[in-house]
């Protein structure tokens, strides 16, 4: 089965900086794309990062509130998706999950979720 398995998060000041991490596995990693969303209390699940397939390029998005402090990247030979977050904010303060619209090597096509992890962003 499909398996996003997120680390990384934990307290950190305003001003600090965080890498997250997903593990993937479970389907052809190379072929899709890979985000990360956050989940903050009181607030609608956002999409905060996206990046593209090996054959689409890896190219990346952001979402406005992110542009210019994280950076997501992928490396295909080791099938992990990272969140560099740097000049976190308070308002960074949300649980991220990891995130691909996929089709397993089982066949099953669907979104799939990891666990998410926690990133507190506060003095």
């Amino acid at each position: 089965q499909v398996q996003l398995v997120e680390s990384g998060g934990g307290l950190v000041q305003p001003g600090g900086s965080l890498r997250l991490s997903c593990a993937a596995s479970g389907f052809t990693f190379n072929n899709y794309a890979m985000r990360w969303y956050r989940q903050a209390p009181g607030k609608e699940r956002e999409l905060v990062a996206a990046i593209t397939s090996a054959g689409a390029g890896g190219s990346t998005n952001y979402a406005d509130s992110v542009k210019g402090r994280f950076t997501i990247s992928r490396d295909n030979f080791k099938n992990m998706v990272y969140l560099q977050m740097n000049s976190l904010k308070p308002e960074d303060t949300a649980v991220y999950l990891c995130n691909t619209f996929a089709t397993s090597f089982r066949g099953v096509q669907r979104n799939y979720w990891g666990q998410g992890t926690q990133v507190t962003v506060s003095s």
